[in-house]
């Protein structure tokens, strides 16, 4: 058996395991998952983050192994450019817009070098991705051909900023040890991330976009007299009376008011497309019309698997004992500086699912926002890859608010290890391409 058709075999074992389908299944049609993931290489990275740990495991993928005397924390799990934005503290609830990562649903206690280096792989293949938009050997939602975008050498610049403000940020909280309970806001019309941080101000309670963008109107009809949610049959599935009434009963102990109205979330997310979602309108039982919209809005319930580290790493932690619901919930209460007040797990149906809020002014990052246009060409991909190294090392120093032992510990051994990291990462860029390529050829059964 020749490399190639190794790694096709590891390739479709791995996705096979966690997607229940391979992508080369003759007597079905191919994964929606899949046929994502096969659009360019930076979604099949999204949406294989199984593949990276299995890569470590297995030895295809090493890493500084001084970079592994790091202690444990808290990590993302699946970090990648994609998985910051900019969302409300306290959920809901909240009115204080701050940009940080967003995304725990493969989060646990493990090695921040884990997502130091899926950052890092990431940045590369984001911006090959926007290069290839703008070069037509990608399709993305728009036509941006002849946009400008990235230069080659932006990936590799990008992945030391990256490097150099989670350095720094460390610093900083060595420092002054109560930098823990310090957020990244307030960005300026000169940044990157200027104009998605002013988007997401605009959507929040009371913005001037309230009504218009925010993630309650764009799914509720904000006119009516009574809420429910919108008939979107690409987005949402109604229910039958019987899952309804399961569901609310199941679900409404956890809420902070009336479910007015309850759906099954369709095709959302990457990594997690497969998994179950609902939506649930919360807000008072005596709605009295616009006036208490700022009251309502939108709980999600998503069923939980197990982290992407923990099938090959079981023995990390006692912490990851926990059920994946729980373990999210425990590792977004700690990374975040203060979590969303209706965060929660439950147990139903034999599952493990996770609550948390639909911020009102939650604003995701896509590579278009980050490596295209002339802003990101100038600098602003690198600017963007520092920011979010900032914010990273918030929440990893937060999985110890005792101690700074963690970033004294990233200060003295990260510097002497960022070349070979670089490097790693670079290759293994390369790596993901490849998989990627090998996809595409198992769904067209070539391979």
């Amino acid at each position: 058996m020749t490399v190639a058709e190794n790694r096709a075999t590891w390739l479709e074992t791995e996705l096979t395991r966690v997607d229940g389908q391979s992508p080369r299944a003759a007597d079905r049609a191919p994964l929606g998952k899949h046929l994502k993931m096969a659009s360019n290489p930076f979604v099949f990275l999204r949406g294989a983050a199984q593949l990276f740990y299995a890569d470590i495991q297995a030895g295809y993928l090493t890493l500084p192994e001084a970079l592994y005397q790091l202690p444990k924390t808290h990590i993302m799990g699946d970090c990648h450019t994609s998985n910051f934005g900019f969302f409300t503290e306290e959920g809901s609830h909240g009115d204080r817009v701050v940009f940080a990562p967003n995304d725990f649903d493969d989060a646990c206690v493990g090695h921040g070098v884990w997502d130091l280096a899926r950052f890092a792989v990431s940045l590369v293949l984001c911006a090959d991705y926007c290069r290839g938009l703008s070069e037509g050997r990608y399709t993305g939602e728009k036509d941006y051909t002849g946009k400008a975008s990235v230069k080659s050498s932006a990936a590799e610049a990008a992945i030391c900023r990256f490097l150099a403000g989670y350095q720094q940020r460390c610093e900083m909280l060595i420092a002054s040890p109560d930098y823990h309970q310090q957020v990244l806001t307030g960005f300026s019309s000169e940044h990157i991330l200027g104009k998605p941080y002013h988007k997401a101000m605009a959507r929040a309670a009371g913005g001037v976009d309230f009504l218009l963008k925010s993630s309650l109107a764009k799914a509720v009809d904000v006119d009516a007299d009574r809420l429910c949610f919108r008939d979107r049959a690409d987005k949402f599935q109604r229910l039958n009376d019987t899952g309804y009434e399961a569901l609310e009963q199941a679900f409404a102990p956890y809420m902070d008011d009336q479910v007015l109205d309850i759906v099954a979330r369709l095709d959302a997310g990457t990594g997690s497309v497969n998994m179950g979602r609902y939506y649930l309108l919360v807000g008072p039982a005596d709605y009295q019309g616009q006036q208490d919209l700022t009251l309502c809005h939108i709980v999600e319930v998503k069923q939980q698997r197990k982290a992407a580290p923990l099938f090959y790493f079981d023995d990390l932690s006692p912490v990851n004992r926990l059920n994946p619901a729980h373990l999210t919930l425990e590792c977004q209460r700690r990374m975040q500086r203060f979590p969303d007040l209706v965060l929660d797990e439950v147990e139903h149906a034999g599952e493990h699912w996770l609550i948390r809020s639909r911020h009102h002014a939650k604003v995701g990052l896509d590579p278009e926002n980050v490596a295209l246009g002339k802003k990101a060409r100038q600098g602003g991909f690198e600017e963007y890859a520092e920011t979010c190294g900032h914010a990273l090392a918030l929440a990893h120093g937060r999985g110890d608010r005792r101690s700074v032992r963690y970033e004294q510990a990233v200060t003295r051994v990260l510097p002497g290890q960022t070349d070979a990291l670089v490097q790693v990462c670079l290759a293994y860029a390369e790596q993901v391409r490849e998989d990627w390529t090998i996809l595409n050829q198992m769904l067209a059964r070539e391979v």
